[in-house]
């Protein structure tokens, strides 16, 4: 690969986190209320998971999302699971589970700049009848699983690492997760079974951006250091810039080595958005209370 190569495909990824923070901030402003900090925090690292960490390949489906068809089951062959904007299942393919839910926002926004889904669906958001689930589900964009509660989406995503790796399937299964599940007791249950069971087709991204709904991590239940208790626990771990796409591209192209692989992205959550830095502690969720905020907000998108 040339370096310029290397440039344009850093360049596109740098792109497309920009424009996942441009959409979920025009989406805070319009409806009064958003995921915002996620967005700015995740960004490089969902346009790296889907541009250069992870083999996938084109979307399955329509662009734009169908209406929700009923709960998967036998009695209903109308059910879609929301995997095919990830592309295709089959063995040589590398799945995504995304473990906290409330990151959906950011995720849609990812699968419209990557042309995966169209904009449409994304004003589907939260409407009632609408697969573009607010806290996302099975069936929504981009997700193959109901996550349920924070910690969850890890121990699935363990159960589908060993039957792909009994099965001999070559496609990995990629995790993205954030900081504050790792106060769930089940998470580090799962992370030992991983470790066990030398589920090394497993590769955890980590949102690492110190915040939760009832503020900083740190305060509410510190998780520190995070990097030693994982690998007590048996797992491979690199901790890097989670804002540097190259950073965040490296882990992904190293040669398994018998143990799950965590990669702890240190993140900013007012990063590309510094505006919002105002209003901490509260950056869980982004409500205006006041139209001259929402108006500093506006005019902070007119300038993107």
């Amino acid at each position: 690969m040339t370096s310029r190569q290397r440039d344009e495909w850093t360049s596109q990824v740098y792109r497309v986190a920009g424009g996942i923070r441009r959409r979920v901030l025009e989406h805070t402003i319009r409806n009064n209320g958003g995921y915002l900090s996620q967005a700015c925090s995740a960004a490089e690292i969902i346009a790296t998971l889907y541009l250069k960490a992870m083999k996938i390949g084109p979307a399955t489906v329509p662009p734009v999302p169908p209406p929700f068809a009923g709960v998967p089951g036998p009695g209903n062959p109308a059910y879609a699971s929301g995997a095919g904007y990830n592309g295709p299942q089959g063995p040589e393919w590398d799945r995504l589970i995304l473990s906290p839910s409330q990151y959906a926002l950011v995720l849609y926004a990812a699968l419209v700049e990557l042309g995966r889904m169209a904009p449409e669906g994304l004003a589907q958001f939260n409407r009632d009848g609408s697969t573009v689930e607010m806290i996302g589900a099975e069936h929504s964009p981009g997700m193959e699983l109901m996550t349920g509660s924070l910690g969850q989406g890890i121990s699935q995503a363990a159960g589908l690492a060993m039957a792909r790796k009994r099965r001999g399937d070559r496609g990995r299964v990629f995790v993205f997760m954030s900081d504050g599940e790792f106060q769930s007791g089940q998470v580090w249950e799962a992370i030992q079974a991983m470790a066990f069971h030398r589920l090394d087709n497993t590769v955890i991204y980590v949102d690492v951006n110190g915040q939760q709904c009832d503020g900083l991590v740190s305060q509410v239940m510190n998780i520190e250091p995070l990097d030693k208790r994982l690998k007590a626990f048996g797992a491979r771990v690199i901790r890097i810039d989670g804002h540097d796409v190259k950073a965040l591209a490296r882990p992904a192209g190293l040669k398994p080595d018998g143990r799950p692989l965590v990669v702890l992205a240190d993140t900013d959550p007012c990063r590309g958005i510094e505006l919002l830095a105002g209003r901490r502690p509260k950056l869980h969720y982004t409500r205006f209370e006041r139209e001259t905020e929402r108006e500093a907000f506006r005019s902070l998108l007119d300038s993107l």
